[in-house]
């Protein structure tokens, strides 16, 4: 389900300082980039047995190269996916997600922006 309206969407965002205010918010980027893209995840937890849900934030380089640190990157309009054990994780548009869920992952996009925003170009 992507997560509209979050304001982190189309943001530029040299790489160093973008990895750092997403660490700072807790998204993990790990393993998850190529020479030209980059993926955050944000794991959340749920009641439901064998539930787990992530926020995913994904962006590209307009310039650069990610491989050397010198990227700059726009970000995409965030997902928010559920995990199924032992299938993986959908981020389908008929994936049902509740309100509370949404909320609290819009909170979480808002606390990365305010990371990275003074960082934007």
């Amino acid at each position: 389900m992507k997560i509209l309206d979050t304001g982190i969407e189309d943001l530029l965002v040299d790489l160093k300082p973008l990895d750092n205010g997403m660490e700072k918010a807790n998204f993990v980027r790990a393993s998850q980039w190529d020479y030209e893209r980059v993926t955050y995840d944000y794991k959340v937890g749920s009641p439901e047995e064998n539930i787990t849900y992530y926020i995913r934030v994904q962006g590209y380089a307009v310039e650069g190269d990610v491989d050397k640190g010198d990227a700059v990157i726009k970000l995409l309009t965030p997902l928010l996916g559920k995990h199924y054990y032992p299938h993986g994780i959908e981020y389908g548009e008929n994936e049902e997600f509740p309100e509370t869920l949404v909320k609290r992952a819009t909170g979480i996009i808002q606390n990365a922006k305010t990371n990275i925003e003074p960082f934007a170009k």
